[in-house]
């Protein structure tokens, strides 16, 4: 596992934007899946992976992705979809083709059969090749609530009232708004993939990043399951850092310096 410790969230997401390029790159033009997350942690990141695609740095021409996650019972046109979401703040700014988008409909018949067909699609696309997710102030990657099973693969979860509260300030500060259930990939879906990269900023993610790094493996701390991880990269500021043992910083700083 490779901890990136950033100064501050703004050059965390810059070096993570460059990472994803350099790895799309490295393909040379061959397919190269990707999987991406929503919320506010990953904005930064998106924001600098379309300065590099509008600087000729990099193209999404022969990228597919997979999104973790979308809430049930939003269309994609409500504004609080991650269906809009992605759309809006970076589908529509980079060059990727649409029929290389993925992600779950929140607005399907049979949710289970929904589920089951995303598991077949990222198998039939080849497998994952960089998932990058972002992580819950309660651990949680995707919507994997804490005690999700670490082998779990893309199912309905129910949100807790710590979620719904955290994701409220996306419906105006209404928590009566929010969906009280999504479709996520599962956590064995994340870790099947060649690499993971996990984004944490903030003082409010520093238990999370405490108790999942130093602490043992456990489905209450599901970023955890990233300890399992033959290729997982961590990068993150220093608030999100600050519980952290010193000895723990020590050692990352020192084998990335």
């Amino acid at each position: 596992m490779r901890l990136i410790i950033k100064k501050t969230s703004d050059e965390a997401s810059k070096w993570a934007a460059n990472h994803i390029a350099q790895k799309i790159n490295s393909f040379n033009n061959k397919p190269f899946t990707l999987g991406l997350p929503t919320g506010s942690t990953p904005l930064q990141t998106y924001d600098e992976l379309i300065k590099l695609n509008k600087k000729g740095f990099v193209s999404f021409q022969n990228v597919t992705t997979f999104n973790m996650d979308e809430y049930v019972g939003l269309s994609d046109k409500c504004e609080q979809s991650y269906h809009y979401f992605m759309y809006h703040n970076f589908f529509d700014h980079i060059d990727i083709k649409k029929q290389n988008i993925h992600i779950l409909n929140g607005m399907a018949e049979n949710l289970e059969k929904e589920c089951e067909n995303y598991e077949k699609a990222i198998k039939d696309a080849g497998g994952i090749r960089l998932f990058l997710g972002g992580v819950g102030e309660d651990g949680h990657i995707a919507f994997n609530e804490p005690f999700t099973s670490l082998k779990s693969r893309t199912h309905v979860q129910p949100l807790t009232q710590d979620t719904i509260r955290v994701n409220s300030r996306f419906f105006s500060g209404d928590q009566s708004k929010v969906p009280t259930k999504a479709l996520t990939v599962g956590v064995q879906t994340v870790m099947d993939s060649d690499e993971v990269l996990i984004l944490a900023f903030g003082k409010n993610k520093a238990k999370a990043l405490y108790h999942s790094l130093e602490e043992g493996i456990s489905h209450k701390w599901t970023l955890s399951a990233v300890q399992m991880h033959e290729n997982a990269v961590i990068v993150c500021d220093e608030d999100a850092a600050s519980l952290l043992n010193k000895e723990t910083t020590d050692y990352f700083l020192d084998i990335e310096n």
